[in-house]
């Protein structure tokens, strides 16, 4: 036989208390309630059993009178299942137990049930992990390397809209026009633009296109708008694209069918990428009143696809996660190197005061050493007195310390500067700048 743990060891039944007689049993092998006759004396008076009476098959409840402590071999083999899975009553899970220390047979049964309940999944979400599809992409990737392998500067994007995207598809079409609010830091307070989700869609795709167009792909606002193509149109400022998408008589724009133009040219955009290799990182994006290389664009537009899909999550009530540490690395990294610049525009247009001393392109001056903690973070010093200024870890006047995710959200201008929850140390003039720098950065 089997070796039994120690809970299920058998036992011999225990012996009747010397002078009383055996306790009396049916043809079922339980004592009958007290006050009810025997089985033998209902048919020594020739009584026939009525079909309350006659057994059946499966499982049964226990009957009138009779308790836990009295069932039989076959009704506490038929509760091992329950038994398993914890939905027996307290009594009727007294007794199995106490039946299998006397029975071998249901002993290994019962251990086999135990065993097959182990190897049930538990009860999850039916919601799928947002980061699952990613996951999968790069198993399979590491697994058996693309021919054209994406290039690393432009694998952030390429996740981030395939997290997107599997995001649109398991979408209902009435969530489409669900409201969305946009928001962002215009340099001075904060601003809002209420569209929908096929509106912030069409807002990735025509952003996107100053990509794509730098890339020699279709410009998508051509299509939209026509008379835009006929007029030489040309690339513009994120915020004045996306009005006239918005304002282009294109109903495919503003329904669950934007979707398919904007994943086309996601796709179009990385192949372009990873065919040309280094050659295109050093292409020139035209932003309106600045440029971006397609190396730095294409971490922009990974963000956007971040923070937006955050907005679109919110807004249907979907849980949705942060980046990939070493994908969020190189977007704090980005954000990071545009700080010094955009320090300089403030001053420039009087929205900060001016430095307090002039430092020459790659000269020593002052800095604030910016830590960013958690996963994707890292140590940055940023020039204070020139953007070309040459800083050392020495020349840092002030330090900041954020957790990496509250860091992307000032620069996505979901977060007042002063109300950021950093820790400051140093010139508190030098860690104001920089705060108001990064919500700066944002943009609708």
């Amino acid at each position: 036989m089997t070796e039994l743990p120690r809970q299920f060891e058998l036992r011999e039944p225990p012996a009747p208390h010397p002078g009383t007689a055996p306790a009396p049993h049916g043809p079922s092998g339980r004592t009958p309630p007290r006050g009810q006759p025997l089985p033998q004396e209902k048919a020594t008076h020739g009584e026939q059993a009525g079909p309350e009476e006659q057994p059946a098959s499966g499982e049964q409840p226990l009957p009138e009178g009779l308790s836990a402590g009295q069932l039989d071999h076959r009704v506490l083999k038929s509760l091992l299942g329950a038994w398993a899975l914890a939905a027996c009553s307290a009594e009727e899970t007294a007794a199995v137990e106490g039946h299998l220390s006397e029975c071998g047979a249901c002993a290994d049964e019962a251990l086999r049930l135990r065993d097959a309940v182990g190897l049930l999944h538990p009860e999850d979400s039916l919601d799928l992990d947002p980061m699952l599809r990613s996951q999968v992409l790069e198993g399979c990737m590491v697994r058996r390397a693309p021919r054209v392998p994406v290039p690393e500067w432009a694998a952030p994007y390429d996740a981030e809209a395939s997290r997107l995207d599997a995001l649109l598809r398991d979408m209902a079409d009435a969530e489409w026009f669900a409201p969305v609010l946009l928001r962002w830091f215009d340099g001075r307070q904060h601003a809002e633009r209420e569209t929908t989700v096929a509106g912030v869609i069409a807002h990735l795709l025509a952003v996107d296109g100053l990509v794509a167009t730098a890339l020699g792909l279709p410009d998508p606002l051509d299509a939209a708008v026509p008379e835009r193509a006929a007029q030489g149109g040309g690339p513009s400022g994120p915020a004045r694209r996306t009005e006239e998408f918005w304002n282009a008589d294109c109903d495919v724009l503003r329904t669950p069918s934007a979707r398919g133009p904007w994943r086309e040219q996601g796709h179009a955009m990385v192949r372009t990428a990873s065919f040309a290799g280094s050659g295109a990182a050093g292409l020139d994006v035209l932003y309106g009143d600045f440029t971006l290389p397609v190396r730095d664009a294409l971490l922009d537009r990974a963000f956007e696809c971040w923070m937006h899909a955050e907005d679109i999550a919110d807004a249907i009530h979907y849980p949705y996660t942060a980046p990939q540490g070493k994908h969020m690395h190189r977007m704090v990294d980005l954000a990071a190197r545009l700080l010094p610049g955009t320090i300089a525009w403030r001053r420039r247009t009087g929205l900060a005061g001016a430095p307090q001393r002039l430092t020459t392109a790659g000269a020593p001056g002052r800095a604030l050493h910016l830590e960013v903690e958690g996963d994707g973070g890292g140590d940055w010093y940023i020039p204070l007195d020139s953007p070309a200024a040459s800083v050392r870890p020495d020349d840092a006047v002030a330090h900041v310390a954020l957790d990496s995710y509250e860091f992307c959200q000032l620069v996505a201008g979901h977060v007042p500067p002063l109300e950021t929850a950093a820790g400051q140390d140093g010139d508190p003039e030098a860690v104001r700048d920089v705060l108001f720098a990064a919500a700066s950065l944002s943009r609708m």
